[in-house]
């Protein structure tokens, strides 16, 4: 894979951060999209670069403002270089049932987590378009899977990332550009914070593992996926969710 230049969004922490780490040390130069500007994380990213002689380029964008989604996809394509893989990796969640769930929140939850992946497949993908060439993976959840109380805002948004994966990997197909959703069950992440430990103690006890996902693990499904191992998987939602679904 080296060579290739990929899209990786919310990079900074979490799962985003070892998707890109996982790219790099293949050999793929990283357009980091975070929210904030971190000195810190940039000098990292800039190490780590190095060290794998690839490039990272910090690009800063909210997913919540349809307007800095749009700025932050344009500032990428005038660079003219070919996008070969996008991961829509970046997300929000809330914990609520519906009768304690703003609609505000809601709205927000769907602007991140789905309305900001729509807008960058759609102006990323007439690159990949015009090359004939490319690989999405959209980040889902299990939460947009399963059904239980208290999650209507967040699985709502994530079921509706893994059906239009499925939706887009047709229309993108005669390009020769594969279109796949990763789902991780519960994994390390700061994301975890919105669940209680008796809520977490639940969701342990209906995964056969009996443990979280590190994210690393997730890194690996996402990586597998745009590889070309995975050459002949299209429109596919990759559940990686230590046994809660079974």
């Amino acid at each position: 894979m080296r060579g290739k230049n990929a899209i990786v969004t919310g990079a900074s922490r979490g799962i985003g951060k070892a998707i890109l780490k996982k790219l790099v040390q293949s050999g793929v130069n990283v357009w980091a999209c975070m929210r904030k500007k971190d000195e810190e994380l940039e000098e990292e990213f800039q190490k780590f670069a190095e060290e794998n002689d690839v490039w990272i380029k910090p690009v800063y964008m909210d997913l919540s403002s349809e307007e800095s989604v749009k700025n932050a996809a344009k500032e990428i394509l005038s660079e003219k270089r070919k996008i070969d893989i996008l991961v829509n990796n970046a997300g929000i969640a809330f914990a609520g049932t519906l009768s304690m769930t703003p609609m505000s929140r809601v709205r927000e939850t769907f602007e991140v987590n789905f309305f900001a992946m729509l807008a960058l497949i759609q102006m990323i993908s007439k690159q990949m378009i015009r090359n004939k060439d490319g690989n999405i993976v959209n980040i889902g959840s299990v939460s947009g899977l399963e059904n239980y109380g208290g999650n209507i805002s967040y699985g709502s948004s994530k079921a509706a990332v893994i059906w239009a994966t499925k939706e887009i990997s047709k229309e993108l197909s005669i390009f020769g550009i594969r279109v796949n959703s990763v789902s991780p069950g519960t994994t390390h992440t700061d994301m975890n914070q919105v669940r209680n430990n008796k809520q977490m103690e639940e969701v342990m006890s209906r995964t056969t593992l009996k443990r979280m996902a590190e994210p690393e693990e997730i890194a690996n499904a996402v990586l597998f996926l745009v590889s070309e191992e995975a050459s002949y998987i299209t429109g596919h939602n990759l559940v990686v969710d230590g046994g809660r679904l079974n």
